[in-house]
Parts: structure tokens; C-alpha cells; sequence
């Protein structure tokens, strides 16, 4: 693949991730706004409660597999021998939304009410808090590298024939305050709303099971590659609640 083709597919594959975290919001805060967002958690119509988990369920899994194994450096080693290296991050980035949209796309509701705040005050501040975690990821991902993390910084030193820098240790912002603001970001929009219903609970649990489970295996990777910096930070900085002591 020569380097404007795999420049292009990076362009490509962004674009297609910010859509998607575009109709994310939608989709999860149940903004209808047909023909751009003819679907989201709890709209259609709701499918048998065996059926609709397994299939919900199913979706959450497929999507957690594929963004916590792809990640790994054992999968970038074997991955990198069919995939160009400077393409590697865009097709994980593009994998990712591809799972999203199938996620969006057979998402079974299930509209039974587990919460419903209606005192206007109490519905006011959980949108503010699931905009504020949306606000945050994106927040979080520039102060440390929003073009690298999403595959632009790649294809483009590609393009112009340059190396990429190594991984360097930053604590910007929010990252002195917890070690993974991003995540705490997602976890927010995830649960802030005024309306929970069964499906957006499944969804809310899956979504955050899949982030803790996977933050021990990303910060291992990240100690392999920065080693006792980044050992000292783990126990002068909470994992994802501010002001909780860190376990030494």
C-alpha cells in the first residue's frame, strides 16, 4: 500500500470514528432526529427479553473483544505482518467503529424503566454530566495525543517518510488527577442519564465491566514500554476515582 493510499485510509478511517462517536451520543442519549439518527438504545420495537438480551449482550461482547485484543502487542506484532505498521492504528480505529455501527444497527430495545428522575432540576444535571463525559473523553484524548490516538499521527509521518516519536510519559490537566480521565469520561456518559431503562443499563454495565477489565492489561503495557515512572504515577495517582489513594 503505498503512503498516499495508506494516508487516505487513515483520513478514511477517522472520519468514520468521529461520525461514530457523533451518533454515539444520539444513539445512547436517545436524540431521534430522523434521517440522521433513525435509531437509537431505546427506540423500535422491543424484541422477547431472552432474545433481545442475548443478542444485546452478544453486540456488547464482540465490541470488547476486538477493541481489548487489538490493543495488545501481541496482536500489533502479528497484526503488523498482514497490515502495514503505519496503518496499524487506523484499522484498529477502524474496526472499532465498525462494531459500533453494527452495535447501533441490531441493537434489540428493551424499554422497561429501572429509573426515571423528573424533577426538572435532577434531569438538568444528569445532561449536563452525560455531555460533561462525552466533553471529557474528547478533552482527554488531546491532552495527550488525539491525532495519535486515533491513527492521523501515524499515516502521516508515513507520508512524509519521517519516524514517529517513541511513547513518552505526560500527566497533563486531568491526568494529575486521575490516571485514566478518558475512561472516566465514557463511564459518565454511560450512567448520567434521567431515564434508565433495561437496555441502556445492559448497555451501561457492559460497556464498563469491558473498561475495567481492560484498563490492568493496558497498564501493563504501558509499564513494559515506560517502566518505573510510570510504576511511581500508578501509586501517587488514583486509577479512575479522584482523591482515592492509590493501592501501592
Amino acid at each position: 500500500m503505498g503512503r498516499v493510499l495508506i494516508f487516505l485510509y487513515g483520513i478514511i478511517c477517522y472520519v468514520l470514528f468521529f461520525l461514530t462517536f457523533l451518533y454515539l451520543i444520539a444513539f445512547v442519549g436517545n436524540f431521534g432526529i430522523l434521517p440522521y439518527v433513525p435509531k437509537t438504545i431505546d427506540s423500535g420495537t422491543p424484541g422477547p427479553i431472552g432474545q433481545a438480551l442475548l443478542v444485546n449482550l452478544s453486540l456488547i461482547v464482540l465490541f470488547a473483544l476486538t477493541h481489548t485484543v487489538m490493543a495488545r502487542p501481541w496482536f500489533k506484532q502479528k497484526w503488523t505482518k498482514i497490515v502495514p505498521d503505519a496503518a496499524e492504528r487506523s484499522t484498529y480505529v477502524l474496526v472499532s467503529s465498525l462494531t459500533l455501527i453494527l452495535l447501533y444497527r441490531e441493537w434489540v430495545p428493551m424499554t422497561d424503566t429501572v429509573w426515571k428522575v423528573t424533577d426538572p432540576t435532577g434531569a438538568m444535571v444528569l445532561w449536563v454530566l452525560y455531555f460533561a463525559g462525552y466533553g471529557i473523553v474528547l478533552l482527554s484524548s488531546f491532552l495527550i495525543n488525539h491525532f495519535e490516538l486515533f491513527g492521523l499521527s501515524q499515516v502521516l509521518a508515513n507520508l512524509k517518510g519521517s519516524e514517529r516519536p517513541g511513547m513518552k510519559f505526560v500527566q497533563p490537566l486531568l491526568y494529575k488527577i486521575v490516571r485514566h480521565p478518558l475512561y472516566v469520561g465514557w463511564i459518565t456518559a454511560f450512567w448520567a442519564t434521567p431515564e434508565m431503562t433495561t437496555g441502556h443499563l445492559i448497555f451501561a454495565v457492559g460497556l464498563t465491566a469491558q473498561i475495567l477489565i481492560s484498563i490492568p492489561y493496558e497498564e501493563q503495557d504501558i509499564e513494559q514500554a515506560l517502566g518505573e515512572p510510570y510504576r511511581d504515577y500508578k501509586r501517587r495517582t488514583p486509577m479512575l476515582v479522584p482523591f482515592l489513594k492509590s493501592k501501592k
